[in-house]
């Protein structure tokens, strides 16, 4: 399979500048999810009901090893959105913008707006609505508070209204009996398919960027989707302690879900009943999400938009539920980093005919791969959220940019067993990471650049990252290998 990728890719571009070039361009639906680790049904998770996203990756191709570059929402979404890669001074925080940041840098939704798209964000894309506003066709849309001081909070009830107006604490949770647009990703959702309904009537394509708030914390959702779990039936983390042998670089007691009501300080101990009370609100907004993002499909579809439309649903990164005692993204270990992925390409794109994709890129292959079905399927090779932007950038038949640091995907699009990359990169503050099929190992540097601390885990043995094998004396030339290799990717990044 690697000897023919180089043919292959060179196949698909021509399949795609055909396809540019004799058929109307394909529009782009992008969905964000806020703190959406892979607790989907589509993943394997028994515990969640999400029907709508499990459907989609029914018809799409679902990544399973799909890696953000920072386990943090606002520099995730900076360096998704302009494909450059994080470093210690830039995209560091969840307050990272790519106007400051990297000032002149392209925007995915800037650069193909400027291609005679209309792009539009709906809900929360990038961190602040003002980072690169002049970059989409029309301000940024984000829903309002009945009461404005709650905030992203958005409390339904008078009490926890109160409670945080009193403190501007609140509760971690709220099941409110409302309707969906009574919280936020309900109104994101309606306001989305109203704007679905204005492009259909334009004449020209589209990249649409919705971002739904949950499950964020709060877990707030409306009641019928708490009434789809049941307490009782909920399982706490099976490794709620730190790796044996983790450096105190790990261990930090990061605030998120600490400064709600009525949760414990740290260091201590979120106990049992509350844990599962808090798991219960992230499974009930997961499938509150799930169904806003079943109405803007059901919405595509009534428009006949589904048959010319790139979607793409993705998290903009993972969150530990009491994994290794934390309530939080902000870590280096597999939970936070680890996101779904899913695209489902229009069948504009893969239809078989003399210019489809499907045809012109098989009549590169020498043996095609037996009940090759494009675009569907379950894609194991590893990819990173900096190699979204050249993705869809091949996808549509534009040119890649100078600036793009991660590599397109398509290869994985058009056939699942395709290899994904060798290694992928995410860090999080002082901690560079490198995840191989295998191994992911993070190392901690000082402002002089040497390693202070680090931590090795065999994902083949240790899925749940529960030893740290890098001062083992069996994984010495391992961890050197790996620290060579992390060590040129902050040289050339």
């Amino acid at each position: 399979m690697k000897n023919l990728l180089p043919i292959l890719m060179c196949g698909m571009s021509l399949a795609f500048n055909v396809f540019a070039s004799d058929v109307k361009p394909a529009n782009v639906l992008f969905i964000m999810i806020d703190d959406l680790r892979p607790e989907l049904g589509a993943y394997g998770s028994t515990a969640v009901k999400s029907p709508n996203i499990d459907s989609l990756a029914s018809e799409a191709v679902l990544f399973a090893n799909a890696y953000v570059n920072v386990p943090v929402c606002g520099a995730s979404r900076a360096s998704m959105m302009s494909g450059i890669r994080p470093t210690e001074k830039r995209f560091v925080g969840y307050q990272a913008r790519i106007d400051e940041d990297a000032q002149d840098a392209e925007t995915l939704f800037g650069y193909l707006k400027n291609q005679g798209y209309y792009s539009e964000s709906i809900g929360k894309i990038l961190h602040f609505s003002e980072d690169s506003k002049a970059d989409w066709s029309a301000p940024p849309w984000n829903p309002k508070a009945k009461i404005k001081r709650l905030g992203h909070r958005n409390y339904q009830s008078a009490e926890n209204i109160a409670s945080f107006l009193k403190d501007r604490v609140g509760p971690a949770y709220e099941a409110a009996d409302v309707p969906d647009n009574h919280y936020f990703d309900g109104m994101i959702a309606d306001q989305a398919m109203a704007s679905l309904e204005s492009v259909s009537q334009r004449d020209q394509p589209f990249f649409m960027a919705v971002g739904f708030l949950k499950p964020h914390l709060p877990f707030t959702a409306p009641l019928r989707y708490w009434d789809l779990y049941r307490e009782d039936d909920i399982d706490l983390a099976s490794n709620p302690l730190m790796p044996v042998a983790a450096p105190r670089e790990a261990m930090h007691s990061w605030g998120e879900l600490r400064k709600f009501e009525g949760i414990p300080k740290a260091p201590h101990p979120v106990p049992d009943a509350m844990a599962k009370k808090l798991v219960h609100g992230y499974l009930a907004s997961v499938s509150y999400s799930d169904a806003q993002v079943g109405k803007l499909l059901t919405k595509l579809k009534q428009l006949n938009l589904d048959d010319n439309t790139i979607v793409i649903v993705a998290g903009d990164h993972g969150f530990s539920l009491g994994e290794h005692g934390l309530w939080v993204k902000h870590s280096p270990f597999d939970v936070a980093t680890r996101t779904p992925l899913i695209v489902k390409l229009p069948t504009t794109l893969t239809e078989t005919s003399t210019t489809g994709l499907l045809s012109s890129t098989l009549s590169t292959r020498s043996e095609p791969t037996p009940n090759l079905k494009p675009g569907v399927g379950t894609a194991e090779g590893l990819v990173e959220f900096v190699d979204i932007f050249p993705t869809v950038l091949e996808l549509l038949g534009k040119p890649k940019l100078p600036q793009l640091q991660g590599d397109s995907f398509v290869s994985q699009l058009i056939d699942v067993s395709a290899p994904g990359k060798v290694a992928v990169f995410p860090r999080w503050h002082a901690a560079d990471v490198i995840k191989t099929d295998r191994y992911a190992m993070t190392e901690w540097f000082d402002q002089q650049g040497q390693v202070t601390a680090r931590m090795l885990f065999d994902h083949l043995n240790d899925p749940k990252e529960t030893i740290n094998l890098a001062e083992h004396k069996d994984y010495k030339s391992l961890v050197a290998d790996l620290h060579e290799q992390l060590i040129s990717l902050r040289e050339n990044r």
